[in-house]
């Protein structure tokens, strides 16, 4: 029998979504992107809810990113068609991002691509010491869209941004708080009862308070926001690089586990 792609727990006012893809590192499938998406609008309507956190299930992995098989290796005409597939992505970075009550990401293990992006919609993260982060679009060939380069600046800084996605290095251990990926480093044994400690004390606050502080910042994020004309030249870049040949190797050697060798076009 197939085991259900989400976990839901809830205890009290805390409740904990469970990615639950062990044998793909918990990655994101359009499966559970549309399972989440209907979680998440679901416990938004719940007054019980104060509290949300989010992890991956088993010890290895938070997050390993979006599918990579999922995406289309022929490109058809039409560029809203190749990009589709990210849509549901985006739009559940939004619902993570506008959930009225604190998110608490708890990081044990890998998150990389949009694992490690869902980590950063999360108003809280906490990640075990043996944790891997880091953000490869560089070298699968990809432009990130500016929505998500948007968001890694705003909660890391645009230093720390710079230096990930130009290098597309993995981090790890206490390099993690310095760029600002993780608030706080715990063991694996105890990261479980911090998170819902954590978890439970802000559920005990006044619900009011909660949501109308965490809409406030929300607010305070949007004042800086790229005007038409930016927008259509940054999602037009993105566009480019998914229909580049580097796109496709970026793939294939991704798949094939061997070094890439890009041509710049």
């Amino acid at each position: 029998m197939q085991e259900e792609p989400l976990l839901i727990n809830r205890k009290n006012n805390v409740v904990t979504l469970i990615l639950n893809r062990p044998a793909k590192k918990n990655s994101l499938s359009l499966e559970l992107v549309n399972i989440l998406l209907k979680a998440l609008e679901s416990l938004a309507a719940d007054d019980q809810v104060r509290a949300l956190i989010i992890r991956g299930s088993g010890d290895t992995a938070f997050c390993s990113g979006f599918d990579i098989r999922s995406l289309p290796t022929k490109l058809s005409d039409n560029v809203k068609d190749k990009l589709k597939t990210l849509n549901p992505v985006e739009a559940l970075f939004n619902a993570v991002i506008n959930f009225p009550h604190p998110v608490i990401a708890m990081i044990n293990g890998v998150a990389f691509g949009a694992g490690c992006e869902l980590t950063i919609c999360c108003d809280i993260r906490i990640g075990v010491k043996e944790a891997r982060m880091g953000m490869p679009p560089a070298k699968l060939g990809i432009v990130y869209p500016w929505k998500g380069l948007q968001r890694f600046i705003q909660t890391i800084g645009l230093k720390s941004t710079r230096e990930m996605f130009f290098t597309g290095r993995t981090y790890h251990g206490e390099r993690l708080k310095e760029l600002g990926l993780l608030d706080y480093l715990v063991s694996a044994d105890e990261a479980e009862s911090y998170t819902f400690q954590m978890a439970e004390e802000i559920a005990a606050n006044a619900p009011l308070a909660l949501k109308g502080t965490k809409r406030v910042i929300r607010l305070l994020l949007q004042s800086n926001l790229l005007d038409e004309s930016s927008i259509a030249e940054a999602e037009s870049i993105t566009e480019a690089a998914f229909l580049s040949e580097d796109l496709k190797e970026g793939q294939l050697a991704f798949l094939e586990k061997r070094s890439p060798e890009f041509k710049g076009k």
